[in-house]
């Protein structure tokens, strides 16, 4: 299992950060989300954001899906997404480890999980989650930065995770690689 402590310090990092989150990552983010949703075919029912941060992807996804549950670690994040998420009716956070998400099996038909990854002490479990709680037919949207795993490295990780890769985008303009995936039925 992974560890408390490793996931305690990320949680007080974003927290500490919380402030100038959109400010420093806003532009870095919104450059994911267009690659990502330019690579999937398109956004309906339940949809999961994990690491959903301070709610800055709602706006990209809101209208498209009956619900949106944002998803992070870090109470002050949240709380910025909360009042993100006022101004939609089908928009919720929760506070929750991405690890052990307090949903049921196969609830949600999108997943994204932008810039999780690298924060997690054992990405693999983290992905093991996300396949639980993604819908026989949904699609599963991960990136993983650059400078953290090498391709190779992110691939396999891929591949180990029996999530089947739909589209993968590693453009030289974007700090992460982004992957749409599915459950490989």
């Amino acid at each position: 299992m992974a560890s408390w402590k490793d996931k305690r310090k990320i949680m007080q990092r974003y927290d500490l950060t919380a402030e100038m989150y959109e400010e420093r990552y806003s532009e870095e983010q919104r450059a994911k989300y267009e690659a990502a949703l330019k690579n999937l075919d398109e956004i309906a029912g339940t949809v999961l954001d994990i690491g959903c941060g301070t709610g800055l992807f709602f706006r990209e996804i809101a209208a498209q899906a009956s619900l949106v549950v944002g998803v992070d670690i870090s109470r002050k994040l949240l709380l910025k997404a909360k009042q993100q998420a006022r101004g939609f009716g089908n928009v919720f956070v929760l506070q929750a480890d991405a690890d052990n998400l307090p949903f049921t099996k196969s609830f949600f038909d999108v997943i994204f999980a932008f810039t999780v990854l690298q924060n997690m002490p054992k990405p693999p479990e983290t992905l093991i989650e996300l396949k639980r709680v993604a819908k026989e037919n949904g699609r599963v949207i991960v990136t993983a930065l650059k400078k953290v795993f090498a391709l190779p490295m992110f691939m396999d990780l891929l591949d180990s995770s029996g999530l089947k890769v739909v589209s993968f985008v590693d453009d030289e303009n974007l700090k992460c690689y982004v992957s749409v995936l599915t459950l490989n039925i």
